[in-house]
């Protein structure tokens, strides 16, 4: 009773909306199968495939950076929608094109996707009031990763039983039921509260970059996060390469894989509600340091054990600091602007799977022993940097102000705060 009690802010709109992302998320698998897709009943090459993907994955991040500026002029349910439809025809349509034609269609379809998740983000940053924004991320965060847990098994067994084609259908059905469902479950007007004029005017443009130089301890976190994605994101490109040069094949790989699954659905919300009133930037540097732990693992040695410490501590750090993080930006930015530094971290949060497999790929083809040390130390400098801030902060709020100060200094933005919200649209 004392997890559900304190997820009680969490307002009834973001549980039917994560409904929608659950379902999404089972049937969401094309993206695990479309290099197996490519090299199979495609025919392509490894090095051609993986140009499709490496575009796609361009797509995929270029949407998360620019889906909540969209958001911020035209409205986030809005976007959402729009995004949802565009992606979900766009997916069913991939089995029936000529193939030079994927060069085009799949980053739409990733792009498409990512508009999406950062669109999703906003909304329900706009719907939840501060103070609960970690409950609800979490909620969505671990409906996700339970529909992930249940979407590979389930593809494998639809592309082996039928076909490829059929993941693509299923996936694309899967994305116009989300827009759908959120059509009818998120009100056209999402949030009540007329937001706070923006700089230019209400249209959404510019302004942000301004807003973001007056926080400059969100600056420093998506630096951070910059770093750690690009650390995280081996996971799913370096480290199964890892056990196979040490004799594990993929079966073992899959099922370390889904123990990061199993520790989040586990544990994600209870972490939320016992670290709610925690500083988010300590929370978030502290997820940044077992990250690197969880890398540091693997320089003991592979096998068995060493695998099965190191995604239990990169799922404890990830628990620590995606919901967090997420909501810490959310809770920064200013009524006008909230999409915009949504899309700022969503496209950071991306990142990696456009800089891991190059940068992970040529270390560890030129000095193996040196790929997971300097991951560890990468990971765990960029929490250490975050922590050390949030210490400052700390300090600098028990500090008492000159006498008079206050009716002249503009303070900074503070790490928690109440701010009127925008409209969803």
């Amino acid at each position: 009773m004392g997890v559900l009690q304190g997820f009680k802010d969490v307002p009834r709109v973001v549980w039917l909306l994560a409904a929608g992302v659950f379902v999404n998320a089972v049937v969401g698998f094309t993206f695990v199968f479309v290099f197996l897709y490519l090299t199979g009943p495609r025919g392509l090459g490894a090095a051609q495939a993986g140009v499709v993907t490496g575009i796609g994955g361009i797509g995929l991040v270029a949407g998360n950076f620019t889906g909540g500026w969209y958001g911020d002029r035209f409205g986030h349910r809005r976007v959402l929608l729009a995004a949802s439809a565009l992606g979900g025809l766009t997916l069913m349509s991939l089995p029936l094109l000529a193939t030079p034609l994927l060069y085009a269609a799949l980053p739409l379809a990733q792009y498409a996707n990512g508009v999406v998740r950062a669109a999703n983000s906003a909304l329900v940053a706009v719907t939840v009031p501060e103070g609960a924004r970690r409950q609800a991320y979490a909620v969505v965060r671990c409906v996700s990763n339970g529909g992930f847990t249940l979407g590979p098994p389930l593809g494998a067994l639809v592309a082996a039983g039928l076909s490829y084609g059929w993941l693509f259908l299923a996936d694309g059905l899967g994305t116009l039921f989300f827009a759908l469902w959120t059509a009818r479950v998120v009100p056209a007007r999402g949030a009540a509260r007329i937001p706070a004029a923006a700089p230019d005017g209400g249209r959404g443009r510019g302004g942000v970059w301004p807003e973001l130089r007056a926080r400059p301890a969100v600056l420093v976190l998506l630096a951070a996060i910059l770093v750690a994605d690009t650390v995280y994101r081996q996971q799913y490109f370096t480290f199964p390469v890892f056990l196979a040069d040490h004799g594990l094949d993929v079966r073992a790989f899959g099922l370390v894989i889904a123990l990061n699954g199993a520790v989040i659905l586990l544990l994600e919300l209870p972490a939320a509600v016992a670290l709610r009133t925690r500083p988010p930037l300590a929370v978030t540097g502290t997820g940044l340091v077992l990250v690197g732990a969880g890398y540091a693992a693997l320089a003991l040695g592979a096998g068995a054990v060493t695998a099965v410490a190191m995604m239990v501590l990169l799922s404890l750090g990830e628990i620590l600091y995606k919901t967090t993080a997420t909501a810490y930006v959310a809770d920064q930015a200013p009524a006008h602007a909230v999409g915009r530094f949504q899309s700022l971290y969503a496209g950071v949060s991306v990142s990696g799977t456009v800089l891991a497999p190059p940068a992970g790929g040529a270390l560890y083809g030129a000095a193996p022993w040196l790929l997971w040390p300097l991951c560890a130390a990468l990971a765990a400098g960029a929490g250490a940097v975050l922590i050390r801030l949030s210490l400052r902060q700390g300090r600098a709020a028990a500090r008492p102000a000159p006498e008079g100060a206050e009716r002249h200094a503009v303070s900074p933005a503070p790490e928690t705060g109440s701010r009127p919200r925008p409209v969803a649209g």
